[in-house]
């Protein structure tokens, strides 16, 4: 049952992470993306400090060395980091695009394991990064001449995004050092607190409070995403194996373009069609089938 029950808790993640972008959207035009990024921060950042008071494991700075004080900074600052550009480039970008560039956040940690931590990538892994970026050029195949023959819009979003998934990587990578001391949901606790308090001083507090019902509704959905779309995965991280989690969640994109096509008819007054051909369509499921075949590469023989 275990792994039907992990299979199941990937599937809701990648569920719920790709319906964010269509959320984002609805934010996007009321509220500036740092109160949006607070907000979420804020809200996970008491969940997480109710949960662990109650289980009496909440962490201490002082156990913390110095060095390890360091990296925990530099982590705030790649997810915060991540957050905001991904928000920039959704405001430039279609939800499609932006969560279908995204899934580059995951091969450049692997390369990033590689760089730093001295692992080795299988044919699998290398073949995953292939075929994704074979995906993104089929993608982007309406506008890959606008893309490269000047700097819009567009280009710039498609930029943001790649800085994005690069932030997402350093987290990532920075994760896996801290995890070495406190436990996940510790590292969750401190990394969303100090978050909040950065973001602090630039929110805007009265357009939060003055956001219309539909929006309201979004940031809310933006908060509890957070919440259990990472508590689902790192339970899912718990009961499956890891590889196999990350080639579900690898769906998130189609989720993305199915919400997408209901917002569009359900709500056409504040979503409009991205207008991808065929090819674009295709583009999304290979670079999917690259991040599933990146993912499971990672799985070792035992010994």
């Amino acid at each position: 049952m275990r792994p039907l029950y992990g299979f199941w808790l990937a599937l809701f993640t990648a569920l719920v992470w790709g319906m964010l972008p269509v959320a984002g959207v609805l934010l996007l035009g009321h509220l500036d993306v740092v109160s949006i990024t607070w907000a979420r921060f804020a809200f996970s950042a008491l969940f997480v400090l109710a949960v662990l008071y109650q289980r009496r494991q909440l962490p201490s700075l002082g156990e913390l060395g110095m060095p390890l004080r360091w990296t925990l900074l530099v982590a705030v600052i790649a997810l915060l980091g991540n957050f905001l550009l991904y928000l920039l480039g959704l405001n430039l970008l279609n939800p499609e695009a932006t969560q279908t560039l995204i899934q580059i956040a995951p091969i450049l940690l692997l390369l990033g394991s590689v760089s730093i931590n001295g692992e080795r990538l299988s044919m699998l892994e290398w073949s995953g990064a292939l075929v994704l970026v074979a995906g993104l050029w089929l993608f982007f195949n309406q506008r890959l001449s606008h893309l490269f023959a000047a700097f819009g819009d567009e280009t710039l979003g498609v930029v943001i995004m790649l800085g994005a998934a690069v932030s997402w990587a350093v987290y990532g990578l920075l994760q896996k050092r801290l995890l070495r001391t406190l436990s996940s949901i510790q590292v969750t606790l401190l990394i969303y607190a100090a978050g909040t308090l950065l973001l602090s001083p630039f929110i805007s507090p009265f357009a939060l409070l003055q956001l219309p019902p539909l929006q309201s509704a979004a940031l809310l959905f933006c908060c509890l995403n957070m919440v259990f779309g990472y508590g689902a995965f790192t339970e899912a991280m718990r009961v499956w194996q890891a590889a196999k989690v990350s080639a579900v969640i690898a769906l998130a994109p189609v989720f993305t373009i199915i919400t997408m096509q209901l917002a569009v008819h359900g709500w056409p007054q504040h979503f409009s069609s991205s207008e991808l051909n065929v090819t674009a369509y295709i583009g999304a499921v290979v670079v999917v089938a690259g991040s599933m075949l990146a993912a499971l590469g990672k799985q070792r023989p035992a010994a």
